[in-house]
């Protein structure tokens, strides 16, 4: 016998059955962060239930989650899942399941407010060491990048910037009113904020600038060769984009809007990537103080 860890699961599956492919197929965990994120549940060619009861093969222990939530099976042309009747619904790259959905490789896997990736390449060792990397340096739950790859960028443009006197913006981004929403809506409906806001804004970002989310319901977008004055168009632009935005959870209308707090640079030997992020919250903080949706400089 053959036995693969599945997390804290155990799952007994007889070697001759499974082919190289099957065995190794699996989902990985990105959100929410914790312990958890990364770990590999490797599935087999077996039915596995997720949910919260003791009795699921893939056991979370999360509200948001139904006792028996969803249901992965195999085929003979890989693995499908099905939502069993779970209160949150099961979704698949954002669209929510009404009928049986064959996952393929990549694939993101939403069961309550938990997320997966589901992998089953040609090289799935590879895939799964990519994916880990890529957790260090995005954000699980919005897809665009985190604090700390945020961190690395913004020095290395401080410092180009310095070398070459050349202009450098900051846009510090949050959503009015965020604690409002959760309470009166969940924490389900404030995750599909966050991953649609991000959604909206990633659009209007250039290859060369950098938007990350650095915690709860705050973003920085680092503009590259980017004036004061250009930096405001972009932020007025964002700051429209998202309230002319048609937020619908589960057919309930949301009303959003941000404010943004500017801060620049063009080259200034004094400016380093914390005093340029301070100088951008504080504008933050006078768009929240002088009525939110708008753009302070």
């Amino acid at each position: 016998m053959m036995v693969e860890k599945i997390t804290d699961t155990w799952i007994s599956t007889p070697k001759k059955l499974l082919s190289t492919a099957t065995r190794e197929a699996c989902l990985v965990h990105i959100y929410p962060t914790g312990p958890s994120m990364g770990c590999r549940y490797l599935l087999a060619d077996r039915t596995l239930t997720i949910g919260r009861g003791d009795d699921c093969e893939i056991r979370l222990v999360d509200h948001s989650v139904s006792r028996r939530h969803a249901l992965i099976e195999h085929a003979d042309d890989g693995y499908y899942v099905t939502d069993q009747n779970s209160t949150n619904g099961t979704f698949v790259n954002d669209k929510q399941l009404d009928d049986a959905r064959l996952l393929k490789d990549g694939d993101y896997l939403r069961v309550g407010n938990c997320l997966y990736r589901y992998l089953a390449g040609g090289n799935i060792e590879a895939e799964y060491h990519e994916e880990i990397y890529r957790l260090t340096i995005l954000d699980g739950l919005t897809q665009i990048h985190n604090a700390r790859y945020l961190n690395e960028f913004l020095e290395r443009e401080v410092i180009r910037s310095q070398r070459h006197n050349r202009p450098l913006a900051l846009l510090a981004l949050d959503i009015d009113k965020f604690k409002n929403l959760n309470d009166s809506l969940g924490h389900l409906c404030g995750d599909f904020v966050l991953r649609e806001l991000a959604a909206v804004i990633r659009k209007a970002v250039r290859q060369e600038d950098l938007f990350a989310r650095c915690g709860g319901e705050e973003f920085v977008l680092v503009l590259v060769e980017t004036t004061t004055d250009g930096a405001l168009l972009v932020a007025e632009r964002l700051r429209e984009a998202v309230a002319a935005h048609r937020f619908l959870f589960e057919s309930t209308p949301v009303s959003l809007t941000i404010s943004i707090g500017v801060a620049s640079t063009t080259g200034d030997a004094t400016v380093t990537p914390t005093t340029l992020r301070k100088a951008a919250d504080e504008k933050l903080y006078e768009a929240k103080r002088t009525g939110r949706n708008r753009v302070c400089c």
